[in-house]
């Protein structure tokens, strides 16, 4: 029952009413014998229920409003977490800003470990960076160098220093230093500590330079089709330009220092050597790398896994047959 906020339920008698059933209390057998005080009987039992019931009503209704009332309220929210970008505004993450960069095709799998683990790793260290994945999506074959170039070009303005990252190898040891490599290229993954290549011109896996050094290199040689060798011919570029190459001192893990998760039975690596391809790729590539770098970006995608940001720029490489046929897949 819904009553006016300025008028309550009240109940009363007339004042000859009260006389007659006054009257009547001290008369029981007139009361009982009359047929008019029958009915009066009755109509006072009935009003005594209609009374019983809405005070019933109105008891139930007062316990049953403060609950719902409780529900309807939104339950008090947490306080909200410093967010990534909140925490690298912090000073004392250094003024150097990493471009963490990933050459990909296919390899979904490892993706997904490796772009959550390397944003907390690289958080724990205070390694401001952004993690690019630069996926392949052409019909040529997988071409690593290129795919570097391409990854160099498209970090930005807002990054100074770069990581030549595999998606596969993740650091275990979080002794390994991912700063910035102001005295000259930094190879993380040294032979001594990666868990399958381990001669000493070896600078695959992960290979840290700064901007300006990876352009006085002019980057990495396009000729690289296929797995393998293009590690070796940057080696020399380092070389040619005068870079001194530094490792890790005093990693004591040795070849647990990193987790290597490819599967080479489920994902076959592209080794074949097509026509003159094994002996040209023995060549040092004077003139090729960033000046003659040929590709195109399909799109540009920035990505959460896992709470962990990442951009993915799908890119299509172009060949030039004539110089590099092996570049088809056959």
């Amino acid at each position: 029952m819904m009553y006016s906020s300025k008028r309550k339920p009240v109940l009363y008698f007339k004042e000859e009413r009260r006389n007659e059933i006054s009257k009547v209390a001290h008369q029981p057998d007139k009361f009982l014998s009359g047929k008019c005080t029958v009915y009066k009987l009755f109509g006072l039992c009935m009003v005594l229920l209609l009374v019983s019931l809405l005070w019933l009503q109105l008891s139930c209704s007062g316990e049953m409003s403060s609950p719902l009332h409780e529900e309807r309220r939104p339950p008090p929210q947490p306080p909200c977490p410093p967010t990534n970008r909140q925490a690298e505004d912090d000073p004392s993450w250094g003024p150097h800003k990493l471009a963490l960069i990933v050459p990909f095709r296919e390899r979904f799998d490892e993706l997904l470990v490796f772009v959550p683990f390397m944003h907390d790793f690289l958080n724990k260290k205070k390694i401001r960076h952004k993690i690019l994945i630069i996926n392949q999506v052409d019909h040529y074959r997988f071409n690593r160098a290129s795919l570097i170039n391409v990854g160099f070009l498209e970090s930005g303005n807002d990054t100074d220093y770069l990581a030549m990252h595999d998606v596969d190898l993740l650091p275990l040891n979080e002794a390994l230093d991912y700063g910035f490599p102001s005295e000259g290229p930094f190879h993380v993954a040294s032979p001594e500590l990666h868990p399958l290549y381990h001669y000493k011109t070896y600078v695959g896996g992960i290979l840290m330079l700064t901007k300006k050094h990876y352009h006085m290199c002019n980057g990495m040689s396009n000729r690289f089709w296929g797995w393998g060798r293009e590690d070796d011919e940057f080696y020399r570029r380092l070389r040619k330009a005068e870079l001194q190459l530094f490792r890790p001192s005093g990693i004591t893990t040795g070849y647990k220092t990193f987790l290597h998760i490819h599967d080479s039975a489920w994902r076959k690596r592209d080794q074949k050597r097509v026509a003159s391809q094994k002996q040209e790729q023995f060549k040092v590539d004077p003139e090729g790398g960033l000046s003659n770098l040929r590709y195109e970006v399909e799109s540009r995608r920035d990505l959460s896994i896992s709470g962990a940001p990442c951009t993915v720029i799908s890119v299509r490489l172009q060949c030039d047959t004539d110089l590099t046929p092996w570049c088809l897949l056959t």
